[in-house]
């Protein structure tokens, strides 16, 4: 092995080399390459190894000749034959320094028999197979960035499929099927031909669409319904939420009478928001009248007691207001003075809105096959949706695409909200029997900018809150996080910050450069320079499940997702092409377009 050059400066973080001469420099000048690596002796039979960060020369001091000088970083060393991350050893001045061979780089990347799942070819040698440790991987947070035409959907992709046993259009697991739980959000309905496979393959996936989906609005949190039925910004914002909580919380217990005492605002039962629509336009229209000398509280039924707002909700009840101005059944003129003078008139506008909403029906009118409603009974059901339990899924995909926007964050949070809650249950009862949970999740947000985002209104609370719990504590209850985004540095930081490890494709925008490379742990800098430069599908992965950073390539995913752009100029040189605009007016009006094409 030949001598490059020897350490002239040595420090934790940063390895100065002088190359011997021009000569040794031309020959060596392939290897000399940013984010490639040296090998320099410690002086006790251990190799420090070091990546290139910069190099630079200058002329000697009498003009002749150029030194050259290569500015590394360690990152590991090799000791008995067996690669160790980490800068525990560093090289004195005077010691040699080594081109590395392939037989080193092998040994680096297949000492350490944990790092056993591939995960594509390493770009600088494409003969190397680049293993990670798994474990690490899917148990530890993951970030998985890159801009719009990276190659950051099939990446995405395939990592899942390698993870559940799919490749090349075929099912591994046929004869018996593995214990993988994974959740994908997807924000663009680019995942599901990625995971649908020949029936004979026995790969079961299960999608829930707008359609599909069933989010019945009483597993929502208070914050979550408040943020679906309350304005934060009104000037009675705090009636409308004290009066809104009184009227949930006496509808649970009305409907779930064998846990009146156990009640709250926030327990998952079932309540009928229909009945508190009813509730809020009573409030709103409470009379009061006088007799006999008396004042008297009354809603529209016959009782009446004397104004005593202790005693106010014994009058109250959920059945629909007629909102007449005489009490017809006492034969009384009312007056609202007293009462709430409509100061909930907006608030019950907005609530009939949203009620009426048909796109919402999946939250507020969701209904099972058979018509009925879904009840507390059902709760197991539902959450079985999720998990993929009803099926035995390996794969749920949340198609997001058909979701309203201004219910986007609710349904995120609502989700892993339970997801969450079902993996805390869990872990505690195996907990109990001193094991571990056995059933671990991983959630996909794919998109996560749109729903997890950096700054954003109250609009985001719900869903930034739930995901980041997950962020901060899912890993002690079996749960985890992939997050993907083509723009970091919008989305939460308290996520990010969570991330053990980190997937960037080439990412274009300085901004993002500069935020991800602040993420990244020290030793990475210098390769992290490389991100605008990447190739389509090549990746650059930092942390606890890579051996050292490392630029990879991965294989395409078979089947792929359908995330390939329009290729506008091809289609643009085809002959003009006619196109039915009554499907697309029928779809849009969520019409059966599918039934109508039947017919013909």
């Amino acid at each position: 092995m030949e001598e490059i050059g020897k350490v002239l400066e040595s420090s934790p973080d940063s390895i100065l080399i002088e190359v011997r001469d021009e000569k040794v420099f031309e020959r060596n000048k392939k290897g000399f390459q940013i984010g490639k690596y040296l090998e320099i002796s410690e002086g006790n039979l251990n190799k420090v190894v070091a990546v290139i960060q910069n190099i630079k020369s200058n002329s000697a001091d009498n003009g002749s000749e150029l030194k050259f000088f290569i500015q590394t970083q360690p990152i590991g060393y090799i000791e008995n034959d067996e690669f160790h991350r980490g800068s525990t050893l560093i090289p004195s001045p005077t010691e040699p320094a080594y081109m590395v061979d392939e037989e080193t780089i092998k040994l680096i990347y297949n000492s350490n028999k944990d790092f056993n799942f591939p995960f594509g070819k390493l770009v600088q040698n494409k003969s190397i197979d680049f293993k990670i440790d798994a474990n690490k991987l899917f148990g530890k947070h993951v970030a998985l960035v890159g801009s719009t035409g990276s190659g950051k959907s099939c990446t995405v992709a395939k990592i899942l499929q390698d993870a559940v046993g799919i490749n090349t259009q075929k099912n591994k697991n046929t004869a018996k099927q593995k214990n993988a739980h994974i959740i994908i959000f997807d924000i663009h309905s680019e995942y599901k031909s990625a995971f649908s496979l020949k029936k004979e393959e026995k790969f079961n996936l299960n999608t829930l669409d707008v359609d599909t989906l069933k989010l019945p609005y009483w597993l929502m949190s208070s914050e979550e319904l408040e943020t679906l039925f309350i304005e934060g910004n009104e000037n009675n914002h705090h009636n409308q939420v004290s009066q809104f909580k009184k009227a949930v919380i006496l509808n649970k217990e009305k409907h779930n009478p064998s846990l009146k005492d156990k009640v709250n605002y926030d327990t998952p039962v079932f309540f009928d928001i229909k009945e508190v629509f009813n509730y809020i336009q009573n409030i709103n229209s409470l009379t009061i009248f006088t007799e006999g000398g008396k004042t008297y509280f009354a809603t529209l039924d016959e009782t009446k007691i004397e104004s005593n707002p202790d005693r106010l909700w014994e009058v109250l009840n959920f059945e629909e207001s007629t909102g007449n101005s005489k009490h017809e059944k006492l034969g009384v003129k009312v007056s609202k003075a007293g009462g709430f003078n409509g100061e909930f008139d907006r608030f019950i506008s907005r609530l009939e809105t949203k009620l009426s909403d048909k796109r919402l029906n999946f939250i507020l009118n969701p209904q099972k096959k058979g018509g009925s409603f879904y009840k507390t009974e059902d709760f197991g059901d539902i959450l079985k949706q999720f998990l993929g339990y009803l099926d035995k899924a390996n794969v749920t995909i949340i198609d997001l695409s058909g979701i309203p926007f201004e219910v986007l964050s609710i349904t995120v949070s609502l989700i892993s909200r339970l997801v969450f809650d079902f993996a805390f249950h869990y872990s505690k009862i195996k907990h109990l029997k001193d094991e571990q949970n056995d059933i671990p999740f991983m959630i996909v947000c794919e998109e996560a900018h749109n729903y997890i985002p950096k700054t954003g209104g109250v609009e985001y609370k719900a869903s930034k809150k739930s995901i980041e719990r997950i962020a901060k504590e899912g890993r002690k209850y079996g749960l985890s996080l992939m997050v993907v985004s083509q723009r970091p540095s919008e989305v939460s930081e308290t996520i990010f910050s969570q991330c053990n490890n980190f997937i960037s494709l080439r990412l274009t925008n300085v901004n993002d450069q500069n935020y991800v490379k602040a993420l990244m742990p020290e030793n990475s800098n210098a390769i992290a320079d490389i991100l605008p430069n990447l190739g389509s599908g090549e990746c650059l992965i930092v942390g606890d499940a890579a051996l050292i950073p490392s630029v990879v390539k991965l294989d395409m995913p078979d089947p792929q997702p359908k995330s390939q752009s329009v290729k506008f100029q091809d289609e643009w040189q085809k002959d003009w092409k006619e196109l039915s605009f009554d499907n697309i007016i029928k779809r849009w009006k969520k019409e059966d377009v599918e039934k109508e094409e039947d017919k013909k």
